[in-house]
């Protein structure tokens, strides 16, 4: 089964998607880091055990990258918003087999004691004109969870709005169990429903 990993965030730059996220939660991020080839950065949130919220942007001080940005990256506008939800997998190759070349392909990636694989499309866009899915599998048994600060909030729902959600959802149903995961019929949209104590974020 494939388990929602994390959330993603993008901004026109880390300090702009940062203080959106960070206002709408009332909490600093006690995680960031860099991605070297990609030419991003980011920081995190922890929301639990096994989920976490990320903000990322383009970094400008670091060199453009041999391929496109991941999340569509190269191509973001606007203010910032949710750009992206990220499935785990225990077998990334498998998975991406069984869904599709539409998802992509593994591209491995490290960042200190971090080792993933991450599905990313030769465009940088997520599969369903960037509201589908990216499929991550983590190495080694680290994980951001174990070493983020818990800042209380907790994912209630997750809506993918999409003119398709019908055709994602009868390709994934059957692989995700986790009822937070909500598909509408509708204009492309994501948006989390995220509970802090008894306040209900709206992202």
């Amino acid at each position: 089964m494939l388990t929602l990993d994390h959330l993603v965030a993008a901004g026109t730059s880390l300090n702009i998607a940062t203080e959106w996220v960070g206002n709408a939660l009332t909490e600093l991020p006690t995680g960031n880091g860099k991605h070297k080839y990609f030419g991003t950065h980011n920081d995190l949130w922890g929301m639990g055990p096994t989920c976490y919220l990320e903000t990322i942007a383009i970094d400008r001080t670091a060199a453009n990258p041999a391929s496109a940005r991941w999340f569509g990256l190269d191509n973001f506008v606007g203010p910032p918003r949710l750009v992206g939800w990220i499935l785990a997998t225990k077998n990334i190759r498998d998975t991406l087999t069984q869904l599709g070349p539409k998802f992509g392909a593994p591209v491995k990636l490290q960042r200190g004691k971090y080792t993933w694989e991450i599905s990313v499309t030769k465009s940088g866009e997520l599969p369903f004109g960037g509201y589908g899915p990216a499929l991550i599998e983590w190495h080694d048994g680290f994980h951001p969870c174990l070493d983020l600060s818990d800042s209380k909030c907790r994912l209630q729902n997750l809506h993918i709005q999409h003119p398709d959600a019908e055709v994602m959802q009868s390709l994934l149903g059957d692989l995700i169990n986790d009822d937070r995961i909500i598909f509408t019929k509708g204009v492309e949209k994501i948006s989390a429903e995220i509970k802090k104590e008894q306040k209900l974020i709206i992202l």
